[in-house]
């Protein structure tokens, strides 16, 4: 079959007329393709077959148009068809951490802490919706009328979430975490700014030894990011289990196990949640457990392992700070079905958590750890947060905040000399650290 049949006339150079040749070269690209064989070529040799009809399209196209505009139909026909249309060039830009489609034409990217519109534009609706489900299709994920909303990871570690109508009252929404290549460490973070170099070594000791934490924050504020940078502290001989709804971790350890959870297939059947894997990590014999994020019972299941014999054991959450972390998490013990006094909650939450690090995503875009507080429990059934570790902003105009001890000596020290850990309590007295100047990154 001829695939470019009769010649493929534009009236002008209209961005309306540029769209339609697009829609035009598309529609006879796949009536000239063998749906039936297509289905069964591997992605390398389609691509290859469709460029080459593609081409013959362009060669029919009257008046002859430009090998520049030849090349960007191309370009954009091939994205449309193997990659995600008008999203592919941003998802080749690595300075891009955000991608948020709030329409056709509505399109924002957060690019080094910036939110900012850019003039990327789909045909309608149904263009964004058909590049939502192809997405959906690399993860397996189910999304329709009656499954409207859903998250999903790509090939490159990319975090999605996508709701359609009817929950979703105008149409489409995507959004894209970006996952870049560059792997944070700790020193990193450090040289981003995201702490003082002195928190390094006390967060690297707490790890290594044992301590368990908890990474509190908003959305977007670091915390994925840190947990993944605070894992390198563990124990190259320690087996680790991980647990998430979408995999992002990347433990360079060698004894990882990594565990995803499931949704519910179209029956309603199948569904692997937190709380499940979370139960069947214990069975795995793992020295450490984390989890992603922590929002829901498997909170017991997850206190329960760092309570018998799990020490070490990360999470994050989403919270404004660090008590309201530890006030949360009694909550999502309730969410559990305990039905037990308020006291023995606390005490249950203050007898398993050891630290919680609070992320800030700044009003600049640039991520800080403002607060880092030990848990100490109390007989009585209650428990008490103390920072050892603050971020101050600045009152002035134009200066930068700083870090700064508290003046609270850790007593979990008292534990760490156990192991032979020795520290000078003066390291602690109130003082400032480090005036955070750096500009810091994170997702």
């Amino acid at each position: 079959m001829n695939p470019a049949g009769p010649a493929i006339t534009t009236s002008n150079g209209s961005p309306d007329a540029y769209g339609e040749l697009k829609q035009v070269i598309h529609e006879r690209l796949l009536n000239s393709l063998d749906l039936t064989r297509a289905n069964h070529l591997e992605d390398g040799v389609l691509r290859v077959e469709c460029e080459t009809r593609v081409r013959s399209l362009l060669d029919g196209v009257r008046p002859a148009i430009s090998d520049d505009t030849r090349q960007v139909v191309l370009a954009e026909i091939l994205d449309d068809i193997f990659g995600f249309g008008p999203l592919q060039g941003l998802m080749n830009d690595e300075t891009i951490s955000d991608i948020l489609v709030n329409g056709p034409s509505n399109v924002f990217v957060e690019r080094m802490g910036a939110l900012v519109r850019v003039p990327v534009v789909f045909r309608d609706n149904e263009h964004v919706l058909n590049v939502i489900r192809r997405i959906v299709r690399f993860s397996g994920r189910r999304l329709d009328e009656s499954s409207p909303m859903v998250d999903a990871r790509l090939p490159d570690g990319s975090r999605v979430n996508a709701v359609i109508p009817p929950l979703s009252l105008d149409g489409p929404i995507l959004c894209i975490r970006r996952f870049g290549k560059h792997e944070f460490t700790m020193e990193s973070l450090v040289d981003l700014g995201l702490m003082a170099p002195e928190m390094l070594g006390f967060l690297e000791t707490c790890i290594e030894h044992r301590m368990n934490v908890i990474i509190s924050g908003g959305s977007g504020a670091g915390k994925t990011t840190l947990l993944n940078a605070l894992s390198e502290a563990i124990p190259a001989s320690e087996r680790v289990v991980t647990i998430e709804d979408a995999a992002e971790l990347q433990l360079k350890q060698h004894h990882v196990v990594r565990l995803e959870t499931r949704p519910p297939n179209i029956e309603g059947a199948g569904q692997i949640t937190t709380r499940e894997a979370v139960r069947n990590a214990l069975r795995m014999r793992p020295d450490r457990i984390l989890v992603g994020e922590c929002r829901g019972p498997e909170a017991f299941d997850m206190l329960q392992a760092m309570n018998s014999g799990h020490a070490g054991s990360m999470t994050t959450m989403h919270a404004n700070g660090t008590n309201d972390a530890f006030r949360r998490l009694e909550g999502m013990l309730c969410m559990a079905g305990m039905e037990v006094p308020v006291a023995v909650l606390r005490e249950y939450v203050g007898s398993a958590i050891d630290m919680v690090i609070q992320v800030e995503r700044m009003e600049n875009g640039i991520r800080r750890i403002v607060g880092v507080a030990e848990v100490m429990p109390l007989e009585g059934g209650s428990a008490r947060i103390e920072e050892i570790y603050r971020y101050r902003l600045s009152s002035e105009p134009g200066v930068p905040g700083h870090f700064e001890t508290t003046g609270h000596v850790p007593v979990l020290f008292d534990r760490l000399a156990l192991h032979g850990v020795r520290f000078n309590p003066s390291d602690f007295a109130p003082r400032i650290l480090q005036s955070a100047t750096q500009t810091g990154g994170g997702s």
